[in-house]
């Protein structure tokens, strides 16, 4: 991983964005036949780790930020390791499950899969997790969320961002890819989540660095204070794509 953006808003990270659903890891799963040893890479604050730590011996969980690994649970079986993507520090064909939520789109992706390559079991699994751009019910939230983000965040946010947008189809994927189901996460926030999760936008902070005195939020917020009822019914895209090693035949 070649940024770190995340630390400096490490708490609020973890308080503000979404939990992934079991739903999720079931899909994963059901091509992991032996559970010893997961790698959660880019794991920032344990959000998808605390799902993995009851289905594995051990896990692994790495990630650039120390600052954001302080705020992940802690678990017996999760050793939480300070940690470029490109360097696990696992053995070779040691690893059961290499996860990635929310994250590749930071990676150098040939060191990275160089690495997953190396450390994956014959019968190991790559798994790539995330979520595309959050979806609001309401339709005049809505429109102001596109405004948001087409409009006042454009060209404020990393290049890297584009991969979301594209549901990480067209990142990189040299692995034999299996069959997973369209999910989606839905939530009912209350609207100082919603704009809590909004903050942690790297678009946003870029903006607010670049342009202190000024709220990129306020729209947002000012079509919220119009609503009566405060709770947000909303829904988020799942991005997901599991792989095994190419040259390995087993489905």
């Amino acid at each position: 991983m070649t940024k770190d953006l995340f630390s400096t808003h490490s708490e609020l990270y973890q308080q503000a964005r979404p939990q992934y659903s079991s739903e999720i890891l079931d899909a994963i799963l059901t091509y992991v036949p032996e559970r010893e040893l997961a790698w959660d890479c880019g794991a920032g604050s344990g959000q998808f780790t605390q799902l993995l730590a009851p289905h594995f011996a051990q896990v692994l969980a790495t990630d650039l930020s120390e600052r954001q690994l302080q705020q992940a649970p802690v678990f017996a079986n999760v050793r939480y390791l300070q940690a470029a993507a490109e360097h696990s520090h696992c053995a070779p064909a040691s690893v059961d499950l290499v996860c990635v939520a929310q994250a590749i789109h930071w990676f150098d992706f040939t060191t990275f899969y160089a690495e997953v390559k190396r450390v994956l079991k014959p019968k190991g699994v790559l798994a790539v997790i995330g979520y595309g751009l959050i979806q609001l019910q309401d339709v005049e939230l809505q429109h102001a969320l596109q405004q948001l983000y087409f409009k006042t965040l454009q060209g404020y946010w990393d290049p890297e961002r584009r991969y979301i947008d594209e549901h990480y189809q067209t990142i990189p994927f040299p692995f034999q890819e299996l069959a997973v189901p369209a999910l989606a996460l839905h939530y009912t926030w209350s609207s100082t989540q919603l704009l809590q999760y909004l903050a942690t936008w790297s678009g946003v902070q870029h903006y607010q660095r670049q342009h202190p005195q000024e709220d990129p939020l306020q729209e947002m917020r000012e079509c919220l204070a119009t609503k009566a009822n405060p709770q947000v019914k909303l829904s988020f895209p799942v991005l997901l794509r599991v792989g095994r090693q190419a040259a390995n035949k087993l489905a």
